[in-house]
């Protein structure tokens, strides 16, 4: 039976110049026989336009963890449907296998543990004729491991919050208020 209980992470990595292709997960972790393991399988059915899947890595390669990925965009399109389930799904999954083999999650404990990962996929990449579909790995791969690594290490502590209360603030308030 595993420690982790319920560990909530996140990660940011911005898209090359000129892509809309930023990745911004969400990640629960937690065992399967608790709150985390309810969860995803209560998010079992589908729900119009937020499209929830298993994360492969290809045919017949689910990942362990076992780890539901839903969509925090509404999905209006094919193409989008296309991103979300190839190249996205993709570079979460190898993001979920190296974070195995990497020892960011415990190895002896993956059928023991569930991931629920809300994924930020710009709608403009389904419409991006010039879409770089290698950042588009780039970014979701590299923020997977990321918010994987942060939900386990529970980053940021309260202290460094504290900390940087004043110095941090949201991109959405520039101008808004000032510190």
């Amino acid at each position: 039976m595993t420690d982790i209980w319920f560990k909530a992470g996140e990660a940011t990595v911005l898209a090359a110049e000129g892509q809309a292709t930023d990745a911004m997960p969400e990640v629960l972790i937690g065992s399967v026989r608790g709150p985390v393991g309810q969860a995803l399988a209560s998010m079992m059915g589908q729900v119009q336009g937020h499209t929830r899947m298993f994360v492969v890595r290809d045919l017949n390669q689910l990942v362990r963890p076992l780890t539901m990925m839903t969509t925090k965009a509404t999905i209006h399109t094919a193409e989008y449907v296309d991103l979300l389930g190839g190249v996205v799904q993709a570079a979460m999954g190898d993001a979920i296998i190296d974070c195995v083999s990497e020892g960011i999650l415990p190895k002896d404990e993956v059928d023991e543990l569930a991931m629920i990962i809300m994924v930020w996929l710009d709608p403009r990449c389904a419409e991006d004729p010039d879409l770089d579909k290698a950042d588009l790995y780039r970014t979701n791969y590299e923020a997977t491991k990321l918010a994987i690594s942060r939900a386990i290490k529970g980053e940021p502590s309260i202290d460094e919050l504290i900390a940087n209360r004043k110095s941090v603030k949201h991109y959405a308030l520039e101008g808004v208020i000032e510190y």
